[in-house]
Order: C-alpha cells, then sequence, then structure tokens
C-alpha cells in the first residue's frame, strides 16, 4: 500500500509541475505588458522600469521561471530576512548564511496587477464559496440521480423509464452556462414574485440598515444550474448499474429466500450497483470545484470563477494563474484522494 500511495504522489507531482510549467510560459509569452498593467497606462517610463525591476521582467525568462518555482515551492532558499518578510507568509525561517535562509512557508502567488493584493488573499476568500457551492450542487445530483435512477430501474419499459431516460439525456445535452442563463431568466426573472429568488446574488449581502447577512437564497439557482449535468449522468449510471445487478444470481437467490422486493433491492442490489456512482461523483465533484466558471459568473457569485473571469477582463495574470494552478491542485488532489479509497477498498488497484 506504501508503495502504491508513493507512486500516485509521485505522478501527481509531476503532473502539477507540469501544469505549473505550463502555465509560466503560456503567460510570459503574451504581448501585454505587467510593469504598465501594474503602474496604469498613464505611468511615466521611470516608473515602468522600477516596477519591471521589482516584477524580475528585466531577467532572462528561464531565471524568471526558476523564481517562479522558487516561490511556489512550500520550502525555499531566499535572501535577507527584510525581503522573506515582505513577500511570503512563512511559517518558519533557519538562517543558513548572512545572505540566505531556508524558508519554509506558503506557496506565494505574486500580487494582483489590478488590486496590488496578494493572490493568496483574494483565493482565500473566493475559495469557500465555489466550494459551497459545488459540494451543494454535487449533493443535489447524487442524491437526487440515485433516486431517479432506482426509479426508472424498477419501472423499466414505463412511461417513468422513459422520461427519466429523455430527462437525463437533455441534461447531458444542455452545457451548464446555457442552462444558467435559462434557469436565471425563468426563475430570477419570470416567477421572482412566485420563488423570491434573485437573478444574481452571493453567499453574503450588505444592506445599508442592517449590514452584512447571510443569503443562502442566493445559492438555490446556481446550485440547480451546476448539478444538472451530474444529476442527469448519475441517473443513467444508476439505472443500468442497477439492471445488471438486479439480473445477477444472488438477487434471484434472496427472491427465492422469501427476501421482500424492497429489502432486496436496497439491501443487496443497490449497494453493489453504486461503483460506478462513486467513481462518477468524486470525478464530478472535482470538475465542480475547478469549472464553476461561468456558472459563477451569470449568477454573480462569489467564487473563484467570478474573480478569475473578472480577472481576465483586467488582464490580471497573476491572479488568473493562481486560479488556474489553486484548481488544477484542487483537482489533482481529488483524483489522488479517490485512488487512495479505490485502493482501500480493492486491494487489487494497488498492482496497477
Amino acid at each position: 500500500m506504501i508503495g502504491y500511495l508513493a507512486r500516485r504522489a509521485r505522478y501527481s507531482l509531476f503532473v502539477l509541475w507540469g501544469v505549473v510549467t505550463v502555465i509560466f510560459f503560456l503567460f510570459n509569452v503574451l504581448p501585454a505588458d505587467p510593469a504598465r498593467l501594474t503602474m496604469g497606462q498613464r505611468s511615466d517610463k521611470s516608473s515602468i522600469e522600477n516596477a519591471a525591476h521589482q516584477l524580475n521582467l528585466d531577467k532572462p525568462l528561464l531565471t524568471r521561471y526558476l523564481l517562479y518555482l522558487n516561490d511556489l515551492l512550500p520550502v525555499s532558499i531566499n535572501g535577507r530576512d527584510s525581503i522573506v518578510r515582505q513577500t511570503y507568509h512563512y511559517i518558519s525561517l533557519v538562517r543558513l548564511t548572512k545572505d540566505r535562509a531556508l524558508v519554509f512557508k506558503w506557496p506565494h502567488l505574486g500580487r494582483s496587477y489590478y488590486s496590488n493584493r496578494a493572490v493568496n488573499a483574494i483565493l482565500g476568500e473566493a475559495l469557500p464559496g465555489t466550494a459551497l457551492l459545488a459540494i451543494v450542487a454535487m449533493s443535489f445530483a447524487t442524491v437526487f440521480g440515485i433516486l431517479l435512477g432506482v426509479l426508472a430501474a424498477l419501472k423499466k419499459n414505463t412511461w417513468m423509464d422513459t422520461s427519466a431516460i429523455a430527462a437525463s439525456v437533455a441534461g447531458i445535452s444542455i452545457p451548464s452556462f446555457f442552462a444558467a442563463l435559462l434557469i436565471a431568466y425563468v426563475f430570477g426573472y419570470l416567477l421572482h414574485n412566485y420563488t423570491g429568488l434573485n437573478m444574481t446574488g452571493s453567499l453574503w449581502e450588505y444592506d445599508p440598515f442592517t449590514g452584512r447577512h447571510l443569503a443562502l437564497r442566493n445559492l438555490i439557482l446556481p446550485a440547480f444550474a451546476l448539478g444538472i449535468r451530474p444529476l442527469a449522468i448519475i441517473t443513467q449510471l444508476s439505472r443500468s448499474a442497477l439492471l445488471d445487478a438486479l439480473s445477477q444470481d444472488y438477487i434471484r437467490t434472496a427472491y427465492a429466500k422469501g427476501l421482500s422486493k424492497t429489502k432486496t433491492v436496497f439491501r443487496h442490489a443497490l449497494p453493489n450497483a453504486l461503483n460506478p456512482v462513486i467513481t462518477a461523483v468524486s470525478g464530478w465533484l472535482a470538475e465542480l470545484l475547478a469549472g464553476a466558471f461561468f456558472v459563477e459568473y451569470i449568477f454573480g457569485w462569489k467564487g473563484v470563477g467570478k474573480i478569475t473571469v473578472d480577472a481576465l477582463d483586467k488582464y490580471d495574470f497573476p491572479l488568473v494563474m493562481g486560479a488556474v494552478l489553486l484548481t488544477s491542485f484542487i483537482f489533482i488532489a481529488i483524483n489522488l484522494l479517490t485512488d487512495i479509497f479505490y485502493a482501500w477498498v480493492d486491494p487489487r488497484v494497488r498492482l496497477y
């Protein structure tokens, strides 16, 4: 088991390093001038040159890449204490020489060109909103997807089965951003007087009289829009897996022993049919955490997706790079945890 975990962790680190490399070189060959973006279009030449020096833009591309890796690594060697204390949110600092120190720190993603705030802080404020949205959407998709799949399997070749299949196909076919636009318009605008839901809104709202307050109702529409596609896929997986399980010999044996249909289905057939569903849930949770960009933007939900789209509009490259790295790390980490879970459940997985 330890060897398997070491192999999977090594592969994950290589993938993450590849993502970091691609992102760095992609954003460093763009025609925009980071120094001018930082100082503003009307800044004088000396201010722009000073900003370029602070951003290491006057150094060769390979040197900037190595400095970027040094900022991202949790353990790195850096220079003077004053620079370390100003730049990093460090955990511990060990003095090696007069001018060098071994720094144990959180990865440093740079500073926003637009707000001059640390990218780590901006993403830290936005991540809880994205995580809550993804978890609620996946919970909704999992519960109702399994229920619809079980109903379709038990009512095979009836109108219930046909309706569930048709609805799931439609859910898979509709892109999330189009579903979000449609849902926002229908439930947030046309039916607003009946639903009480808004077209846009975030988890926290500000009122000039009562101040900041929690607005959970703003979570309903984006979670519904984001959960439609995984709901459709889980419905089809649950239906096909349960139909396969119901055709097995042990189910016929359970019926022969006199067990009721409800007990046979929910205690014997359904648990054995959930393996592909678990795979779909883990994969979709990672994807929802990493890819709720346009749904958040359409509903005005403050999360990693919305601030990334806003940063792209402002050419705020450090924030975009940090958001992409964060979502890539989440996706890789969830897939690694899924591999560990499978290896714990099924020892045969450890051989691969």
